[in-house]
């Protein structure tokens, strides 16, 4: 599982599955759609607005609770601040 934040567009998206799927978009609602893949799977969450809908107004944190440890540390990266190729 890979959650990703994009602070330019505040967008939230949480992957469920990795690699590339070809998948169907299921809106519940302005801010949140799932994205449904071959066999029903839910591939991925994305949900808009995530300051306002999941901060109150600040950066969305997450409690990872009921997970037991691997072998993978878990990584925190920040997106880069500058866009390549520019």
């Amino acid at each position: 599982m890979k959650i990703s934040y994009d602070s330019e567009i505040d967008a939230l998206y949480i992957r469920l599955i990795e690699g590339k799927h070809e998948c169907r978009t299921v809106r519940l609602n302005e801010e949140i759609a799932l994205n449904i893949g071959k066999g029903e799977k839910l591939v991925g969450i994305e949900i808009l607005d995530a300051r306002e809908g999941l901060g109150a107004g600040k950066p969305p944190s997450v409690v990872l609770e009921g997970i037991t440890a691997t072998t993978e540390p878990l990584a925190v990266r920040e997106k880069p601040s500058k866009k390549y190729g520019t």
